[in-house]
C-alpha cells in the first residue's frame, strides 16, 4: 500500500511537459503526414470502404435461394360445373370459397453475368469515391504550405533583426565611450538607443505573428507545438520535370473505368436469366381441381425469364454512356491545360526569383562594406549616429529583400512540386 502511494505521488510530481510533450522540430513532410491523419475528412475513407463491402456482400447473397410465402382466400361468383353425370360416380362442383397457402423457393443458376457486373460496378464506384477524398485531402497541402513557409519567413526575419541589433549595439558602445570622453553629443547616443528599442519592437511583433501561425499549425496537426518550434527548410533541387502525377488524374481514370463498366452492366441486364424453383403448399382445392377439399401439393421445375422491355432503351443508355465518357475526357483535358499553365507560370517565377536572389547577395556584400566603413567613421567621430543608422537600415533592407526573395523562391519551388503532384 505504501509503494502504491509513492507511485501516485510520483505521477503528481511529474511535470506536465513530460506527460504531454510538445513537438519542437518538424519537417514539411512530417507536417503533411500528421495533418492528413488528423484531418476529419480522412474518416470518410473508412466509411466508403465499409459501404462498398456491405453492398458487395448483399450482391453475393443474390445467389442464395430466395424464399417467398404467399397466401390467399377468395370467393368467386362461379366455378367449373360438369353437365354430365355418371351412375355411381357423383361429380361434385367446386366450392366458391377457395384457399391457398404456399411457399416458393427460387434458386437462380444463371443471370447473364448481371451480379458479377454489379459487383464490379460497386468496386469501381468505391474507388471513385475514395479518390475524390484523396483529391480533397491533397488540397490541404496548399494550406499547409502557406502556414509552414510563413513561419520560416518570420524565423528569418527574427535572425535579421538580431543582426541589426548587434550593429546598433556596437555603435552604442562606441558613441557611449565618445560621450564619456566629451567628443560626442548625448543626442547621438539617444538616437542609437531609440533605434535599438525599435528593433526590440520588431522582435515583439514578429514573435507574436509567429505564435499565431504556430497555433494555427498545431490545429492542423491536432497536437500542441512549442512557439519556438524549429521548422526545417525544405531542400529543393532544380525543377526540370513537367510530368503531372496529381490525384485528379487517377480520379479521371477511375471515372472512365466506372463508365466503361456501366456499358457492360447495360448488356448484362438485358440478357435472359434462368433458375430452379420449387413450390409447396396447402389449399382447397390442391393441384387436382376435381378434389373439392383441402390438400397438400408441390411442384418444381426450371424457370426461364427474359425481360425484353430493356431492349427499347438499351441503345440510348449506351449513347448516354458515351456522352459521360466524353464529359470526363473533357474535364481531364481542361485540368491538364490549367495545370500546365500554372506550371509554366511557376517556372517563370522560379527563374525570376533565382536571378533576384543572386543580385540580392551582391547588393548585401556592397552594403556590408559600406556599413563597416560607417562603423569605423562613427568610432572616429567623422559621421553622426543618424548617418550610421542610415547605413545600417540600408543593409538591413537589402537583407530583408534577400530573405523575402529566398522564401518566395522556396514557395514557388514547393508550389511547382505541389501543382505537379510530386510534393
Amino acid at each position: 500500500m505504501l509503494n502504491l502511494k509513492k507511485y501516485f505521488l510520483l505521477i503528481i510530481l511529474i511535470p506536465g511537459s513530460l506527460l504531454s510533450q510538445e513537438i519542437n522540430k518538424l519537417t514539411l513532410q512530417q507536417v503533411y503526414e500528421m495533418s492528413l491523419k488528423n484531418y476529419p475528412l480522412i474518416k470518410q475513407k473508412d466509411l466508403v470502404k465499409q459501404t462498398s463491402e456491405i453492398s458487395i456482400e448483399n450482391l453475393q447473397k443474390g445467389f442464395l435461394p430466395q424464399v417467398t410465402i404467399n397466401g390467399q382466400a377468395t370467393y368467386q361468383s362461379d366455378v367449373i360445373k360438369f353437365a354430365i353425370s355418371l351412375p355411381g360416380f357423383p361429380i361434385n362442383s367446386l366450392d366458391k370459397d377457395q384457399y391457398k397457402l404456399y411457399a416458393d423457393v427460387n434458386q437462380q443458376i444463371y443471370d447473364g453475368g448481371l451480379r458479377k457486373q454489379q459487383k464490379a460496378s460497386e468496386q469501381l464506384n468505391a474507388a471513385v469515391e475514395d479518390q475524390k477524398i484523396e483529391v480533397e485531402l491533397y488540397k490541404l497541402k496548399e494550406r499547409i504550405n502557406q502556414v509552414y513557409l510563413s513561419i520560416l519567413y518570420l524565423d528569418e526575419q527574427l535572425k535579421q533583426v538580431e543582426l541589426a541589433k548587434t550593429d546598433i549595439q556596437t555603435g552604442i558602445k562606441s558613441v557611449n565611450a565618445q560621450v564619456q570622453n566629451g567628443t560626442a553629443l548625448k543626442s547621438n547616443l539617444n538616437t542609437l538607443k531609440a533605434e535599438l528599442l525599435k528593433a526590440d519592437q520588431r522582435v515583439t511583433e514578429v514573435k507574436a505573428s509567429k505564435k499565431g501561425l504556430v497555433d494555427a499549425l498545431s490545429v492542423f496537426l491536432g497536437q500542441p507545438l512549442n512557439e519556438n518550434i524549429e521548422l526545417e527548410k525544405p531542400a529543393m533541387g532544380a525543377t526540370v520535370s513537367e510530368e503531372i502525377v496529381r490525384p485528379e488524374l487517377k480520379l479521371f481514370s477511375n471515372q472512365t473505368d466506372l463508365i466503361a463498366q456501366q456499358d457492360k452492366l447495360i448488356t448484362s441486364k438485358n440478357l435472359p436469366s434462368a433458375g430452379l424453383f420449387v413450390q409447396g403448399g396447402f389449399g382447397k382445392p390442391g393441384l387436382n381441381p376435381l378434389k373439392n377439399e383441402f390438400d397438400l401439393y408441390y411442384m418444381g421445375g426450371v424457370r426461364f425469364i427474359w425481360a425484353l422491355g430493356g431492349l427499347y432503351t438499351k441503345k440510348k443508355e449506351k449513347e448516354l454512356v458515351e456522352v459521360n465518357k466524353k464529359f470526363v475526357d473533357t474535364q481531364k483535358e481542361t485540368f491538364l491545360l490549367n495545370t500546365n499553365t500554372q506550371l509554366k507560370q511557376q517556372k517563370a517565377e522560379i527563374d525570376k526569383l533565382s536571378q533576384l536572389v543572386t543580385s540580392d547577395n551582391e547588393i548585401i556584400v556592397l552594403r556590408k562594406s559600406v556599413t563597416d566603413a560607417a562603423k569605423a567613421q562613427l568610432e572616429n567621430g567623422v559621421i553622426t549616429a543618424n548617418d550610421y543608422i542610415k547605413e545600417i537600415n540600408a543593409e538591413d533592407q537589402a537583407r530583408q529583400s534577400l530573405i523575402t526573395h529566398q522564401l518566395l523562391l522556396l514557395q514557388a519551388q514547393i508550389n511547382y512540386q505541389t501543382i505537379s503532384g510530386k510534393q
